[in-house]
């Protein structure tokens, strides 16, 4: 009998254990108030001795803490079409290597340019440049992973995350 009620109340234990509700639906949903594709137009890039050739943009509202940026530059147009690259970027000219890079963090962002020749005398690296800042929000990429990211094209990101980039939004 000793033994017969240890075993019991580990059946009725494993009842309610088992009979408990796992899914999705009990989640919080948080609302992105904001849109996920931004363009910035006219870029040109400041210099000073720490961050060297720089651009800094805050966003709007704060994102999410899992929230995850991405930046494209425009590199030219094919038709009407703009043909973008993601950065960070290595553009190998007749005067050397020009790189561009960004950081970010939930507030804001910054892009930068740098070389191994002096990239002010390549001015149209510089200045006028556009940008695309995609956002891929924690609730549409709770599976992304950043080094994937990293090698997907615009149109795949967009695709993957399910992103509507027919509302472009400005910064």
């Amino acid at each position: 009998m000793k033994k017969f009620l240890p075993l019991l109340l580990l059946l009725v234990g494993s009842l309610f254990i088992f009979s408990c509700k796992d899914d999705d639906d009990d989640y919080v949903q948080v609302d992105v108030d904001y849109p996920a594709v931004y363009d910035l137009r006219n870029v040109n890039f400041s210099y000073n001795a720490t961050d060297g050739w720089h651009y800094g943009q805050s966003f709007n509202n704060p994102m999410l803490d899992q929230d995850y940026v991405i930046i494209f530059r425009q590199a030219g147009t094919t038709g009407n079409s703009p043909v973008w690259q993601q950065i960070p970027r290595t553009l190998y000219l007749n005067e050397g290597e020009l790189d561009y890079d960004f950081d970010f963090s939930k507030n804001d962002f910054m892009i930068y340019a740098g070389g191994t020749y002096d990239i002010s005398t390549t001015p149209q690296y510089l200045n006028n440049q556009t940008f695309r800042v995609v956002l891929v929000p924690a609730v549409y990429g709770k599976n992304a992973n950043s080094e994937d990211l990293k090698k997907m094209s615009y149109e795949e990101i967009i695709a993957k995350y399910k992103i509507d980039d027919s509302k472009v939004g400005t910064l």
